[in-house]
């Protein structure tokens, strides 16, 4: 009795995909390619520092078989509520414990997944060295020194002018409570236009020997074009105050060697912060493989500063970050090919 056609090309198929599982680097296409068909809808943040990392998990996200819509540029808070409704799937910009005031947003219905950097994002406050030592400033708390402040003040109000952060960004909320619990309201005016646009005049008017006051964050270029310990200084507090919602790290805000801080060990008056991707709970139950993806992949700090360094040296248009992401997975395609097998492993697991 012979097969019938049908049962012989089942075999022939079967025998086919036997032979392919069994060569090196080619496996079925459902452990190639998990989230084929899965549309996933990514968010960035309105900081152009992050913008990297999104390009990178993106990328990654794409090998695995799942078409990525270009990324929503979002605030935290339209950010936080649109993740846990589900109207975006995930971002890795998330800066914990700073965007801990968002957790009521969307406790419900996202969460935290693996680390982009764990432990290595600085924040504080920095003046131009010159200055610093010429009028022995150390401190947050020297600004309620009316001549200090002065120093800082270019337009003749009389308050220093300090680069803070545009509303919505989870630092504007620190400053503020900052600038009210050291006593510098009347003395300090936070400037909240376009982040980039504020260090760019602040970068100029240092380049003319003038003064500058601002706060940053690690990675970033400003760091770069002006370096601690030569070009400027991270201040500290004499005591650390925080929101309600991050009082529990006000022990953590105390760093050991920070290169260029007035004070050894530094208190900068913010804890070091992991950054994280938050990810919708329903998109990641549904996606052992994204899940995972997240979990496992890792970008080291200094990457993501010379990364933006390029950005600041012009290489700033869409095209240049999407390169300045495929040149870093192929650089690291080692760790790139071990993250994306236990991607795989997951969504196989999690269909047996």
């Amino acid at each position: 009795m012979h097969p019938s056609r049908n049962a012989t090309h089942a075999l022939g198929w079967a025998g086919l995909a036997l032979a392919l599982s069994l060569v090196p680097g080619v496996a079925l296409a459902d452990q190639h390619l998990p989230g084929e068909g899965v549309d996933v809808t990514p968010a960035r943040a309105t900081w152009d520092t992050g913008w990297f990392p999104t390009a990178v998990y993106s990328h990654l996200l794409e090998e695995l078989g799942y078409e990525v819509d270009r990324p929503t540029t979002l605030d935290n808070p339209p950010f936080y509520q649109s993740v846990a409704q589900g109207d975006v799937d995930f971002w890795v910009n998330g800066w914990f414990p700073l965007h801990n005031t968002y957790r009521r947003t969307f406790r419900a219905g996202a969460e935290l997944i693996g680390y982009v950097a764990q432990g290595g994002a600085l924040q504080g406050y920095l003046v131009d060295k010159k200055t610093a030592d010429e009028h022995g400033i150390t401190g947050l708390e020297d600004f309620k020194d009316p001549e200090i402040a002065a120093l800082f003040d270019s337009d003749g109000n009389g308050k220093a002018e300090l680069v803070a952060c545009p509303p919505g960004w989870g630092c504007e909320l620190v400053i503020a409570h900052h600038l009210e619990a050291y006593g510098l309201s009347d003395t300090v005016e936070p400037i909240k236009a376009s982040y980039s646009a504020s260090m760019a005049d602040a970068l100029g008017r240092y380049q003319e020997g003038g003064s500058i006051f601002f706060y940053t964050w690690t990675p970033n270029w400003t760091v770069g074009l002006l370096e601690p310990g030569k070009d400027v200084v991270w201040i500290t507090v004499d005591e650390a105050s925080l929101p309600e919602e991050q009082q529990d790290f006000e022990d953590d805000t105390v760093v050991e060697g920070v290169e260029g801080c007035t004070e050894n060990p530094c208190n900068l008056g913010w804890p070091a912060n992991d950054i994280r991707p938050v990810v919708n709970s329903a998109f990641a139950a549904e996606n052992p493989a994204a899940a995972e993806l997240f979990e496992e992949v890792r970008i080291p700090v200094d990457d993501i500063f010379a990364q933006n360094a390029k950005m600041f040296d012009g290489e700033d248009s869409a095209q240049d970050i999407q390169r300045h992401a495929e040149e870093w997975i192929a650089a690291h395609r080692d760790d790139v090919d071990g993250w994306l097998d236990r991607a795989r492993q997951a969504a196989r697991t999690e269909g047996e």
